[in-house]
């Protein structure tokens, strides 16, 4: 068969053990998705939030007549008040936890693939970044991995399908490829000068104070970093499909990167789950010489044989890696080949799957941002003295060290970043956030590390526009500072209700 094929080289190793970890691992990073949105719910798209989520479901349905249902596929169509919002999040990590113990693994996967998406959908623009959709692509594949058992235990579980296996594997090596080709094939210099480096320590997201360190390495060293992180992202994916020492330096390689970024920068959930689907690529034969005796005796792994998967399950495995074959490897020609139009059949399944949000293209950091500009919000009571109001993660005060908070995203941060490089008019949220700090919406100001109005709400808000740059070693030594700023001007003019 041609899945059988593609991963022989495994000859009759076992991937029961390495099923039963990434299953966990993914547990895991789901009940860390669902918690880390829980605890921003009700600021960002309650009914008191900067985009709330009943407003924009009217719209929708406004708009697009009985085909909203399928064209926005969420539970919040039933109900989208800020309880609603609680019940999903409670049952998502309810559904997590069941995972992550091996109870009933296939429920508890389409519970947490159904209502991820859901939040997804809702979630507007503060829910969708490309690991959002990643955990969902990587939950609905791992429905076809998990054992069928309601109570399994790597005693009597049973193997999976092999085309199981391939399209969690043949997902990485998008996920991996597709980002490493599309770096090469945008026409960024940075990338092809090998300088990118140079500025994304700096101008990304939420850098952390190891990142803030990193900068400052020399310029040959980010060079060669950048080249290592070319290998790894378009060279070593080759590798997943092959024997199996090179399939290990894929691993390798790839869990080497993220860790590395996880130190640099903070980007959620997406590196534990790209070291989950990494992980994976490693058989049993290797975890058992790795892990130690009495931690395979508590799990319950015997090596012993197991029962192959049933022929409804595999028939559902092969045609569900059918299907992603044809319309993923039109996105891995689309990167290598962005010029030129998909198969047209794929870009027809692929139109009908989007709302799914289950079979995605990716491809971080194609463009390297070359600056790093903030948005500082300032409140006024007389509208001379004017007052800022402090993030939680993003770079703000000047003299506040860059710290960690992955896996867990402050998602408001974040989309001060992206509007910081845009403009007013096309981030259509930031005058709704405005207006929610002069209503002194507690649920928005819970998104907020320092209100400098804790009794009244301000009567005017702006927002000042800045460069920002990292201080040099010297500087950062002599006054303490991270950061120092230049003022560019206006980002929204002073506005009252």
């Amino acid at each position: 068969m041609f899945f059988q094929s593609l991963i022989s080289n495994t000859g009759e190793a076992s991937f029961v053990l390495s099923r039963w970890i990434f299953l966990r691992l993914l547990g895991l990073i789901c009940l860390a998705a669902f918690i880390s949105f829980w605890v921003q719910a009700k600021g960002l798209v309650g009914s008191a939030g900067i985009l709330p989520m009943t407003s924009f479901l009217q719209r929708v349905s406004d708009y697009l007549g009985p085909s909203c249902y399928w064209r926005c596929p969420t539970v919040f169509w039933l109900n989208s008040s800020n309880a609603a919002i609680y019940v999903v999040c409670t049952i998502g990590v309810i559904a997590s936890l069941m995972l992550t113990v091996g109870l009933a693994p296939i429920p508890a996967l389409i519970v947490i693939w159904s209502l991820y998406l859901s939040i997804t959908v809702a979630g507007q623009q503060f829910m969708s970044f490309q690991w959002d959709m990643l955990l969902i692509e990587t939950c609905f594949l791992a429905v076809f991995l998990a054992p069928p058992q309601w109570m399994p235990g790597l005693g009597h579980e049973s193997l999976a399908p092999v085309a199981a296996r391939f399209l969690l594997w043949w997902l990485l090596f998008r996920l991996m490829f597709e980002s490493g080709v599309l770096k090469l094939t945008s026409g960024d210099v940075n990338w092809s000068h090998l300088t990118a480096l140079k500025y994304h320590y700096f101008s990304q997201p939420l850098p952390t104070w190891i990142g803030w360190y990193a900068h400052h390495l020399p310029g040959w060293f980010n060079r060669l970093s950048v080249l290592i992180v070319l290998i790894i992202e378009a060279g070593l994916p080759l590798f997943i499909f092959a024997w199996r020492p090179l399939r290990i330096l894929a691993c390798s390689g790839i869990v080497f990167l993220m860790i590395l970024v996880m130190l640099t920068g903070n980007y959620t959930f997406f590196n534990p789950l790209t070291i989950a689907l990494s992980l994976f690529l490693v058989d049993d034969a290797i975890w058992v010489k790795v892990l130690p005796d009495w931690l395979l005796n508590a799990i319950g792994y015997t090596g012993g044989v197991h029962a192959s998967a049933g022929m409804f399950h595999t028939g559902v495995a092969l045609a569900i890696a059918l299907l992603f074959v044809v319309v993923g490897g039109a996105h891995v020609l689309s990167a290598i080949f962005p010029r030129s139009d998909r198969l047209p059949k794929a870009e027809y399944m692929l139109n009908i799957l989007e709302p799914l949000r289950s079979l995605n293209s990716y491809g971080l950091f194609r463009v390297m941002t070359t600056v790093r500009h903030e948005i500082v919000v300032e409140g006024s009571i007389d509208g001379h003295t004017w007052l800022a109001y402090e993030f939680k993660y993003k770079p703000g005060n000047l003299y506040k060290r860059p710290g960690f908070v992955e896996p867990h995203q402050p998602r408001l941060d974040w989309q001060m970043w992206f509007a910081a490089l845009s403009s007013p008019e096309r981030e259509v949220w930031f005058e709704n956030f405005l207006v929610r700090l002069l209503q002194g919406s507690h649920d928005v100001l819970s998104l907020i590390s320092v209100n400098p109005f804790p009794d009244t709400p301000p009567r005017w808000v702006r927002a000042m526009y800045y460069d920002y740059e990292p201080t040099s070693m010297a500087e950062h030594r002599e006054n303490g500072a991270w950061w120092k700023r230049k003022l560019l001007g206006t980002f929204f003019p002073e506005i009252q209700l």
